[in-house]
């Protein structure tokens, strides 16, 4: 049974490393009840909205599967919210989950919508919790396992502990790791986001400048 281990929030505060000079990376587990709204879980806010945040990045999970993984190749524990996660998963696959998959998280329902881009932030974050952060970027893109953005379709409450429930699944098969391997390591791939309904604008630019480009 797929379920919510952990709903993390966090706040900006002030990092001279971080690109804009304040980041909301360090998220940490909430107890009880989150009400989930349209821009994301009550008490979290984002710092770079450029980059994160906004109706289409509201909210961003990752599985305690994945996080294991990256524990043994650290060798070292990784606590939930770590990887700057909203939501802490187990017994659900997020990054074979297809874009524009829906699920049930308490009372909300979540739509997937796009996919994380790790940058330098996300690095020295790492580095300075204590990580080996070397080459973290090139090496966290080559696993392909991001975890997703999701948009909040049916604003609610939840909380650690909740189902974690496939409502809606499309059948055009672009998974999570589908879009991040076209966006970020294999372009040839960017073809097959266009079968996706209500594509993100940054993925259906880049995608069709690709198929552009080689049909001439």
């Amino acid at each position: 049974m797929a379920l919510l281990r952990s709903l993390n929030v966090g706040r900006p505060r002030e990092a001279a490393w971080a690109g804009i000079g304040r980041t909301s990376i360090d998220k940490q587990p909430v107890a009880g009840p989150v009400e989930i709204g349209r821009y994301g879980p009550a008490g979290d806010q984002v710092s770079d909205t450029r980059h994160h945040g906004g109706l289409e990045k509201a909210v961003y999970a990752f599985a305690r599967e994945d996080l294991d993984v990256w524990a043994a190749e650290l060798g070292q524990e990784i606590r939930d919210g770590q990887f700057g996660e909203n939501l802490t998963t187990v017994g659900i696959d997020v990054n074979d989950a297809q874009i524009g998959e829906r699920w049930r998280v308490g009372e909300a329902v979540l739509e997937v919508t796009t996919v994380r881009n790790p940058c330098n932030d996300f690095k020295t974050w790492m580095g300075r919790s204590g990580y080996d952060n070397t080459a973290w970027v090139r090496r966290f893109a080559a696993v392909g396992r991001p975890g997703p953005y999701l948009r909040v379709v049916v604003p609610g409450v939840a909380q650690a502990g909740d189902p974690v429930t496939v409502v809606h699944e499309p059948s055009h098969g672009v998974t999570v790791s589908t879009m991040f391997r076209a966006l970020y390591t294999d372009p040839t791939l960017l073809p097959e986001l266009l079968r996706v309904d209500g594509l993100v604008a940054q993925a259906r630019r880049k995608a069709d400048a690709y198929v552009a480009h080689t049909s001439r």
